[in-house]
Formats: C-alpha cells, sequence, structure tokens
C-alpha cells in the first residue's frame, strides 16, 4: 500500500505512520512538488497512492498544495483522503467523495479554537489592550472589569469546537445555550435549541459564538434581522466560516452599538483586504484566522490518522467520515 503525504508530515509521523500500517510505502511530497519513495524520486505520473493524508502544513505559504491535491485527484488508485481540516467546503473535498473517495475529516483543531474563543473574550472583557498601553507608558492604572462567570452564552453549532467552547465557558461559570440542527443528547450544554429558535435566544445571549460550516443554509445567517436581537453589550464572535456573517450588516450594527464588539477569526475575503473597514472599526477585534494554530494539533492529528489507518488495514469503521449526502446539507 502506498501512503501519500507532506514531506513535513513524513519527517514527524514517519514511524507512527508506519507502525500503524507496517510495509507500507510512505510517498513523501516534497516543497517544490517532487515525490520521494523509498528508493529514490518517483515519477507523478507512477505515483499510486491508496491513501492520501493531507496535513494541515499544506496550507502553509510555500506547501506543496496544488501538486498534492492535484495528484490526488488525477489518481485512480486513490481509496481514502484523510484531511486535517474539520470543514469540508473546499471544493476538491466534494469532487473526490463524489469520485467514490472515502473521506475524512479532523475535529483536532477544536482544542484551540477553543482557547482562542475563551482568550478573545476575556481579553474584550478585561480592556487587555489598555493594560498593556499603561504597562508601556508605566502607569498604575487599576480599574474594574467584567467577568465571564454568571455570563449567557449562546453558541451556534455543536460539533467538536462548538461542544469544546462549551465544556471551557462552563468551567468559567457560563451559562450555555447550544444550538443543533440534530442533537445526540449528551452535548455539554445547559439547553439544546434548534436553529428555528436562534432568533428568540439571541436578546438573552450576552456572547454569541459561530461554530457553525458553511452551508447553503447557513451563509449571511448573521444578518440585519440576527443582529437586531442581540442585546445591548453583546459580543459576537466568529470561528466558524467567514461566509456566516453578512459583513456589511454587521458594520453597520457595530456603528448603531449593539453588539458591543465583534471577535472575528473568519472572513468573507481571506487574507482580509488591507483597505477593509474591519481592520480598524473601534468594536472589532481580527485575527488572521489562527484559532486552530494550536502546536498540539499536530500530535492529535497524527493519532488520528494512525488510528484511522488501523481501521483502514482491518477494514473497520473509519472515524469522522463525511459521505456525500453530508456534503449536500
Amino acid at each position: 500500500m502506498d501512503i501519500l503525504l507532506t514531506s513535513t508530515a513524513h519527517d514527524g509521523f514517519g514511524p507512527l505512520v508506519l507502525g500503524a500500517a507496517p510495509g507500507a510505502r510512505l510517498l513523501r511530497m516534497q516543497a517544490d512538488g517532487r515525490i520521494v519513495g523509498d528508493d529514490g524520486e518517483v515519477a507523478r505520473d507512477e505515483a499510486k497512492p491508496e491513501v492520501a493524508w493531507a496535513t494541515s502544513d499544506l496550507f502553509d505559504p510555500g506547501a506543496p498544495t496544488r501538486p498534492f491535491f492535484g495528484l490526488a485527484m488525477r489518481s485512480q488508485s486513490l481509496r481514502w483522503l484523510q484531511s486535517s481540516a474539520a470543514g469540508t467546503d473546499a471544493p476538491v473535498f466534494g469532487d473526490l467523495v463524489r469520485r467514490g473517495v472515502r473521506l475524512t475529516t479532523s475535529h483536532v483543531q477544536s482544542v484551540s479554537i477553543a482557547e482562542h474563543v475563551l482568550r478573545v473574550v476575556l481579553d474584550h472583557y478585561q480592556g487587555a489592550e489598555q493594560w498593556h498601553e499603561a504597562q508601556r507608558a508605566r502607569r498604575w492604572d487599576r480599574r474594574d472589569f467584567r467577568e465571564v462567570a454568571g455570563t449567557r452564552w449562546l453558541v451556534v453549532g455543536l460539533g467538536s469546537i462548538g461542544a469544546e467552547v462549551s465544556v471551557r465557558a462552563r468551567a468559567f461559570g457560563a451559562t450555555v445555550t447550544g444550538v443543533r440542527r440534530n442533537p445526540v443528547g449528551d452535548e455539554p450544554v445547559d439547553e439544546m435549541i434548534g436553529p428555528d429558535d436562534v432568533a428568540s435566544a439571541l436578546p438573552e445571549a450576552e456572547i454569541v459564538v459561530l461554530a457553525a460550516p458553511a452551508t447553503a443554509a447557513t451563509r449571511h445567517m448573521v444578518d440585519e434581522d440576527f443582529l437586531g436581537r442581540m442585546g445591548p453589550g453583546s459580543v459576537l464572535v466568529n470561528v466558524g466560516r467567514g461566509a456566516l456573517v453578512d459583513e456589511e450588516a454587521l458594520l453597520r450594527a457595530l456603528d448603531r452599538g449593539v453588539p458591543d464588539a465583534a471577535l472575528l477569526d473568519v472572513f468573507a475575503t481571506e487574507p482580509l483586504p488591507a483597505d477593509h473597514p474591519l481592520w480598524v472599526h473601534p468594536r472589532v477585534t481580527v485575527t488572521p484566522h489562527a484559532s486552530a494554530s494550536g502546536a498540539g494539533r499536530y500530535a492529535r492529528a497524527a493519532d488520528l490518522f494512525a488510528a484511522n489507518l488501523e481501521a483502514w488495514v482491518r477494514g473497520e469503521p473509519l472515524r469522522h467520515e463525511v459521505t456525500a449526502a453530508d456534503l449536500d446539507r
């Protein structure tokens, strides 16, 4: 069995992969798109991977993103692709699934995304930038700040990210209402509601976290009506997808003063254009789609791939498999 992976993934986790699939040949794609096997360079038309592991380093600057996914799309031998991303909105994933390639995703970023959410909320409530300014000025500037304890959170999307956010918010003493189309009953929240009940929950929510995928149903779910229902002092946090938010409507709402702040990690256009008004709006915090960048994600992704690879070898079910029906929702 041939397994396609990046040279970075091979260097970090090659022994783990071979431990899960003894005897496999690892096809290492280099930064320049060349493929190297056990016996030297392999021509692209001779590379016939059965399995591909698309790690997060493929989305770093200078990575062989196009050659990797190009080979995956052309390969008639490919049977399964493990992605280190949680989302499936990239067209290549749908194309592969419809071609009969099995696709599994990864939710290993959920921990770092949830920690990011708590950080930006705490920074906003405590006025972290003002502390930094006071330190730079050597000014002893004590003041009160708002606490997370006792706040009411509305987490839209109770997948792995929303669940991790909820666990942490509740640990700080917040009350969490989760939104999920099809609840399974074990969500770590105080109350579960469906998408149709979001409008009635918004006025009481002090923190609204978007952790839903981008679909036809969720595109611009945060529109004039949604924003108009948010209460004074409320905060909008988006770690889902930029397409969830009508950014023009958000800017108008922020100018009116509600919500009080928007803490945004994802945007309709990325990188966010330098002249975009979100950069300079006083009620907006911009981070560059970096909430998933916790260092622990690499080892968690490798452990997941190794577990799935062992299951693949034994002919057992794979974790986090995505079907064509899932993509069409």
